[in-house]
């Protein structure tokens, strides 16, 4: 008996040594922006708390289109602080990292992967181009006075120049000159239509369209999306929300399209 209970216990053994060991998900990261004059604490936190809570590994940023920021550096420094938390995401262990951004923050998720490499991008009611009609409109004066004090070395001091949003309109803010510019370029980084003509057809795209959005951009986004460079990975979503309330509403879809391209091996 005793010769059978140690047979017995060596059989258990070895087949604990050669059952297969269930390979673990891999860690998922997310960059999140907010809108502009946002911050992280507002309409994005649920977005990165909801995340946090289904194991992703989260930076949720200031950036500086907020309202305590101002735009305060350009949009290069800007591109460097999304590079560092895409670095610092991957440091704790993420395989992925998915820039995501809302309304301005989306924007400028199109423009930053039209430059780096980046797994994937969600854009959730992008908006604030500014090589539209209505902004040249409304900031032209003040990114032609921007100009010339960049010109003359004073682009460094800060000043009172215009910002335009849908929503509320003509609104002030206090940036350096030099800048300003960078953002309100038409040809520049928050050109949707150049960024969209840049971008790489290798990065898949979840594009966010809310019911409830601005009908500007209700009509802006489905446009946008039709100029991406085709991927099978690319999925325009469309919750029940509102602008503001997005992010949140995102968050089935932003999980159920990060896992397809996981087991897709994307």
């Amino acid at each position: 008996m005793a010769r059978l209970s140690i047979f017995l216990l060596a059989l258990f053994a070895i087949a604990a040594m050669t059952e297969p060991v269930l390979a673990q998900p891999p860690l998922l990261g997310a960059v999140v922006m907010h809108g502009k004059g946002g911050s992280p604490t507002r309409f994005v936190s649920d977005l990165a708390e909801g995340l946090e809570a289904r194991g992703y590994l989260v930076a949720n940023l200031e950036m500086p289109w907020s309202g305590n920021r101002n735009y305060d550096v350009d949009t290069e420094q800007a591109d460097k602080q999304v590079e560092a938390a895409i670095s610092g995401l991957k440091a704790k262990g993420a395989a992925r990292v998915f820039v995501m951004g809302h309304s301005q923050g989306g924007a400028f998720a199109l423009h930053f992967a039209s430059r780096y490499p980046v797994d994937g991008i969600v854009a959730i009611a992008p908006g604030g181009s500014v090589d539209g009609r209505i902004y040249l409109e409304q900031v032209g004066e003040s990114l032609a006075r921007a100009r010339r004090l960049v010109a003359e070395g004073k682009g460094a001091e800060k000043q009172r120049l215009d910002d335009y949003e849908g929503s509320r309109r003509n609104f002030t803010v206090v940036s350096p000159p030099s800048a300003y510019v960078t953002w309100f370029d038409p040809a520049g980084a928050m050109s949707m239509n150049r960024s969209l003509r840049e971008f790489p057809a290798r990065v898949p795209v979840l594009w966010v369209s809310p019911i409830g959005d601005y009908p500007a951009l209700r009509k802006s986004s489905t446009y946008y999306y039709g100029q991406l460079p085709p991927n099978p990975h690319h999925r325009f979503v469309e919750p029940e929300a509102s602008h503001l309330g997005a992010p949140k509403a995102a968050i089935p879809d932003i999980l159920a399209w990060a896992a397809a391209l996981v087991q897709g091996g994307r």
